[in-house]
């Protein structure tokens, strides 16, 4: 079986685009919802210390990664059947406006937020603001993140199936 350079770049995608979406995922359905039930400070200190881990060779190539994965392949499968390109596309896109400009334009600053507090040095009532300006805008920031990445993930496996339809139906 000979794989071409747009299946390759297909399949690449949604390896990376998988990876990100569930990452989105576990963050989604098991973090957050743990450190939810910390104390303010407890949850507050979780945060930074994940925020400061993950940031790493690894979580940039399997977080970032899918959106240059997702030019690539929108390029190089612009010639592809309708169908299959709108779906590439609209992964594309689902996966740049709903992961990476949420993120960059969202989640990263109120990380930063919390990032340049020092809880230690902040009264109860302080962490309580903090934790109240921080928590819920968060993790409906996140949501979007994981539902638009799981779409994207989806549509990139549905046009990969198309695209093995019509070349079945074209032999």
């Amino acid at each position: 079986m000979e794989f071409s350079i747009n299946t390759i770049t297909t399949i690449s995608t949604i390896l990376l685009t998988g990876l990100t979406a569930g990452l989105c995922f576990t963050w989604t359905n098991a973090i957050t919802q743990g450190i939810g039930r910390l104390d303010d400070l407890g949850y507050l200190q979780s945060f930074q210390e994940m925020n400061r881990a993950i940031i790493n060779p690894l979580f940039l190539v399997v977080f970032f990664g899918p959106f240059f994965a997702h030019i690539a392949n929108i390029y190089l499968n612009r010639q592809q059947p309708n169908l299959v390109f709108w779906m590439l596309f609209a992964a594309g896109i689902l996966f740049v406006a709903g992961v990476v400009v949420i993120t960059i334009f969202g989640n990263v600053p109120l990380n930063e937020m919390l990032e340049s507090t020092n809880l230690e040095n902040s009264s109860a009532d302080q962490l309580k603001a903090l934790r109240n300006s921080f928590e819920n805008k968060w993790n409906r920031l996140h949501l979007i993140r994981t539902i638009t990445s799981a779409l994207s993930f989806l549509l990139l496996i549905l046009a990969l199936l198309q695209n093995q339809i019509n070349s079945n139906i074209n032999l």
